[in-house]
């Protein structure tokens, strides 16, 4: 009967030992994406023996980040989505959603075409350029965002200016919480600069009051 009691401690420090790992990796790795497995060990706080053991090598650590990236991705274009307000609204909702994720896994970037791969690239980043072409599409058919090229095809456009100001962020040449690369994305697509900053203003203050109120309820919930 003790050893499941016995086990338990274990699996928490081996799941605890994980998390530290890959929380130092995207640190260390958007540092210098040059860094070893050696380096990330002593950096994290632990023996070689017990990152090789999560880790066997440079492909499986950053597979589990790549992983950790899709999902938390995922998730955010579910957040970031919203279907029932104006096109230029929904375009800044999701920028803003997504923001942070990039932010967080910006240093993915830089090992892309090295490491993962384009392939492995595209299928993180599906749910997100499917989400966001349908938005413009929307935008288009309303006028809300111009039509002189196709959606799928502004999306990419978009996309590209996001991972070069996210280029930006990693390298030090500024500094963004997220609004100014929304005012940026909504004018790219076609919305003129002062209707742009409007809609991410407003936006961005039910962004915040969402997030306050689910920090304030936490506590009261987990008791």
């Amino acid at each position: 009967m003790s050893k499941p009691v016995a086990r338990e401690p274990m699996r928490r420090n081996s799941r605890s030992n994980r998390a530290r790992i890959l929380a130092t990796a995207r640190q260390e790795l958007g540092r210098n994406p040059d860094v070893t497995l050696e380096e990330l060990a002593r950096a994290s706080g632990v023996v070689r023996r017990t990152l090789f053991g999560h880790f066997p090598g440079r492909a499986a650590l950053l597979e589990a980040l790549a992983e950790e990236a899709s999902e938390a991705l995922r998730g955010a274009v579910a957040d970031g989505v919203g279907p029932e307000e104006p096109a230029e609204h929904a375009l800044a909702r999701f920028v803003i959603a997504i923001w942070p994720v990039g932010d967080r896994y910006r240093m993915l970037l830089a090992l892309a075409r090295r490491d993962l791969g384009m392939d492995r690239v595209a299928e993180i980043l599906a749910p997100a350029r499917a989400a966001v072409t349908a938005v413009l599409e929307r935008g288009q058919r309303d006028g809300v965002f111009h039509g002189h090229v196709p959606p799928a095809v502004l999306s990419a456009g978009l996309e590209a200016l996001t991972i070069a100001l996210l280029e930006g962020v990693n390298s030090g040449a500024w500094e963004d919480d997220g609004t100014r690369i929304t005012v940026a994305t909504l004018i790219a697509a076609g919305v003129p600069e002062e209707r742009a900053s409007a809609a991410v203003s407003d936006v961005a203050a039910t962004v915040g009051a969402d997030r306050g109120a689910g920090e304030s309820s936490g506590p009261a919930a987990d008791a």
